[in-house]
């Protein structure tokens, strides 16, 4: 008999080559897959972690989730301080969930929200540069706001993707956009939430909206781009560090 266990954590992106196993590269699967093993004591073969998507380098989660089966039974809470306890400090176990076998992190995820924060002045702030994109330029927030609204439902987003992503389809449904000021910070703050994305859609995104906000683009561009399926009309995209998997959601 085998245990299924949901877990629910945060990770600092900056010093991880991603979420995926890569070989000679330090990433969050690997360092998740190598503490529950632990915890297992190395059985073999050795247990897996499936995480409900993964995230570039440079990326930060707030909300990521994962599961593992393992062969006996450990309560949550003493799960989660296990995992905290072997995990490198850059990443943290907030919540540890049994589940039904039938759950998986990545196929019964209904939706996923992903945050951006950029960081506004005219240089970069030291203590931000790890942690927000930048931009200097004066942003009209009602445009990008505007604009924003027009991705919204289910769209082909081949204008919004980059080489390499490998799906099939490039359709996807974006639920909302919020674009948000927060002046404490002295930052513009991006929130999307989508049934999924593709492979640096929210950058590309969030490129294409500051270029709207600093005068670069019409609010309208965002529907003539949508419908033209041409990634050299969207050509920035914004820096790994700025962007956020704030949760992953698994109700209807």
């Amino acid at each position: 008999m085998t245990y299924r266990y949901k877990i629910t954590f945060a990770y600092d992106g900056t010093n991880f080559a991603g979420f995926q196993v890569q070989p000679k590269q330090r990433t969050v699967e690997q360092a998740l897959t190598i503490a529950v093993n632990k915890i297992a004591k190395k059985p073999t073969p050795a247990i897996q972690v499936y995480g409900s998507g993964r995230t570039d380098a440079g990326v930060h989660a707030l909300g990521q989730v994962a599961h593992f089966d393992l062969p006996f039974n450990i309560p949550n809470e003493a799960m989660r301080k296990a995992l905290n306890s072997i995990l490198p400090l850059d990443i943290l176990v907030q919540e540890v969930e049994q589940v039904d076998e039938s759950f998986h992190a990545r196929f019964n995820a209904h939706h996923k929200t992903y945050r951006y924060r950029v960081s506004l002045g005219e240089f970069v702030d030291p203590f931000k540069r790890n942690y927000t994109g930048h931009c200097k330029y004066h942003l009209n927030l009602s445009d990008m706001q505007l604009a924003a609204q027009d991705l919204v439902g289910e769209h082909d987003f081949s204008s919004f993707v980059a080489s390499g992503s490998g799906v099939k389809s490039n359709v996807r449904t974006i639920y909302q956009v919020r674009v948000q000021a927060d002046e404490a910070n002295h930052e513009i703050i991006f929130d999307f939430t989508g049934s999924g994305f593709l492979y640096n859609q929210v950058r590309i995104m969030t490129a294409f909206l500051l270029e709207v906000g600093s005068g670069q683009r019409k609010v309208s561009d965002v529907k003539r781009v949508i419908v033209a399926k041409n990634r050299d009309l969207a050509r920035g995209t914004a820096p790994a560090s700025g962007l956020y998997l704030v949760n992953v959601d698994y109700d209807a």
